[in-house]
């Protein structure tokens, strides 16, 4: 603890995100008092919207380079956290080990898109903790999407949870049993008999549960096969404009000479044709026994042909071009409905796209550049991506905004942002919109003023878990139930802890805590661990547990203080030296 005996936390960052979380400590309240806190921001601000320089009653620090000279002047040394909140994942790691020289016993929280570099994180900094604001947010979003009141979605080891009514999913896709609800005046949390629950944890598998859910307007749209439209639009990009109308107009010519010429020949409509077009496409053998008008109508049904073959060539070679780049593009789509469209692929867009996947609904995605970070992730699941400016409404044609059931727009243009929610609801007024916007204040405003139904800050949604982690109270997600709050949260288990070497039945205790997945160090969650296994320091326990349930496990789960050793009886001075 520092000297002013408050504890101190170090806040870099330079977005809202920063902001929100030096609000969210402000207004923590711990048991030691007030905390005390240092935000490191750069020189110059980077961002038009707030990133907590301006807040009262905490120490600014401006440096454009997170070394170890710069925390230093923050007072980084026996400080008791450090939040790294920037948006740059190498820059987070390299300020991280500077860190570490100055105050190797450091809690450490980390922004970082690519959270599959935890494990590694925990093993350079053991008290650390990853955290992907996109991965936070995301579930508001998605929530919104599909019209539902909570954001009770989460994605945690490989899986994304749910929380719904049994009778809406399957049997086999429930993870556990939450509350017994039957008695609205007196819900029962975590019942000792799951098969009581009426409200559960469910995976989400892409596979549509039962009708029930529909009436939630969890709409599944899957993807349509439509052939017959495809071709439509494939032929109508096949060619350009101009080869278009002049092949019209020499097809045109054609057919009037072709029917100068039955007059000529004298023959029926059949034969004028069938000779029409040998004579254009092949040319005929000269026949001078023939009359003089339909020896004309030959010479000129030839030159016809000269014109027409290059034209065909031409046709057929851009056509082939544009469709390709046409279905690179993505502006080749089957009409669809029921759909929602993403706009931006970036680290929040990408985590929407991927758990409206992983619900089943059919997504299409927007993005201005083909090499988005979430590209690859969208062609890898199937998700049309088309390529353009969202702002614009015949991009948000091509994606059949009119008909689809929510547009989320989630890009880090806020202008973009709303022009495109704008004009998705010209195009359709009754369309479900999610707006992201980085300035809280300036979300309510938008909200108020045209009427978009949701609009939504991830550094507001996602402050309250880092301040939380910062606190060593790490959340993955909170499930409202009634008056009851549970909390989903991933607890590590020490070495000489209470726990450690007991099996896993010992963690679930009912309507306190229940275990829903184990995970050795370094390895992948375990879902169905088998509760004689036993436990061993430096696993992971994900559990779902009430305030004091969880208050419990984490004293079960860390070791007990050492016992000083009881002070010696005091005895006679010892013997003074002589001479003095």
């Amino acid at each position: 603890m520092n000297g002013e005996n408050r504890p101190h936390y170090v806040v870099c960052g330079s977005d809202p995100l920063a902001y929100w979380v030096v609000r969210a400590l402000l207004a923590a309240e711990l048991d030691t008092g007030r905390v005390r806190i240092t935000l490191v921001v750069p020189e110059r601000r980077r961002s038009e919207g707030p990133d907590g320089r301006d807040v009262d009653g905490i120490q600014v620090v401006r440096a454009d380079r997170l070394d170890e000279a710069t925390f230093r002047r923050a007072g980084l040394a026996g400080a008791d956290g450090l939040a790294l909140l920037h948006q740059d994942d190498v820059g987070n790691m390299h300020a991280a080990l500077c860190a570490q020289e100055v105050e190797p016993q450091l809690r450490l929280v980390v922004r970082m898109f690519n959270t599959s570099l935890a494990n590694g994180v925990r093993q350079l900094f053991p008290d650390s903790a990853v955290l992907s604001d996109a991965s936070m947010a995301a579930p508001a979003f998605v929530a919104a999407a599909l019209g539902e009141v909570a954001p009770t979605h989460f994605r945690h080891g490989g899986r994304t949870l749910y929380v719904a009514r049994r009778a809406d999913v399957r049997p086999q896709d429930v993870v556990c049993g939450v509350a017994d609800t039957g008695d609205p005046a007196r819900a029962r949390v975590l019942p000792a008999d799951e098969a009581t629950a009426d409200v559960v944890l469910a995976e989400a598998t892409g596979q549509p549960p039962g009708t029930e859910l529909a009436a939630r307007r969890l709409v599944r749209a899957r993807r349509r096969r439509q052939p017959l439209a495809v071709l439509l639009r494939a032929v109508r990009s096949f060619a350009t404009r101009k080869i278009g109308i002049a092949v019209l107009v020499l097809l045109a010519v054609i057919a009037a000479l072709g029917w100068l010429n039955s007059r000529a020949a004298g023959v029926n409509w059949a034969d004028a044709l069938y000779l029409t077009l040998v004579t254009t496409l092949t040319g005929e053998d000269p026949d001078v026994a023939k009359p003089v008008a339909a020896q004309v109508m030959q010479v000129v049904l030839n030159l016809a042909g000269l014109a027409l073959i290059p034209l065909i060539t031409a046709v057929v070679v851009d056509g082939i071009v544009n469709a390709r780049l046409a279905m690179h593009a993505g502006r080749i789509q089957p009409h669809r409905s029921g759909h929602v469209v993403v706009v931006g692929l970036g680290n929040i867009g990408t985590r929407v796209m991927a758990q409206l996947n992983d619900f089943g609904v059919e997504v299409v995605a927007i993005d201005r550049t083909p090499d988005a970070r979430g590209a690859s992730l969208a062609h890898r699941l199937g998700v049309p991506v088309l390529i353009g400016d969202a702002a614009r409404e015949e991009t948000l044609r091509s994606a059949s905004v009119e008909t689809c059931q929510a547009l989320v727009v989630a890009s880090t243009d806020d202008g973009v942002n709303l022009r495109a929610a704008l004009n998705g609801r010209g195009l359709n007024p009754d369309l479900r919109v999610v707006l992201r916007l980085f300035d809280g204040d300036f979300a309510e405003r938008i909200q108020k003023a045209f009427g978009i139904g949701i609009s939504r800050s991830v550094s507001y949604l996602a402050a309250p878990s880092f301040a939380a982690a910062l606190l060593d109270r790490a959340v993955i997600a909170t499930i409202p139930v009634g008056r009851h709050a549970l909390l989903v949260t991933e607890v590590p288990v020490a070495a000489g802890s209470p726990l450690d070497g007991r099996p896993l039945s010992a963690v679930a205790h009912p309507g306190e805590v229940r275990l829903l997945a184990h995970a050795r160090a370094g390895l992948k969650a375990d879902w169905s661990a088998d509760p004689r296994l036993v436990i061993t320091a430096g696993d992971r326990l994900t559990v779902v547990a009430r305030r004091a349930g969880l208050t419990a496990l984490l004293r079960e789960t860390t070791p007990p203080p050492p016992e000083h050793p009881p002070a010696a009886p005091a005895g006679p001075p010892p013997p003074r030296a002589s001479g003095e």
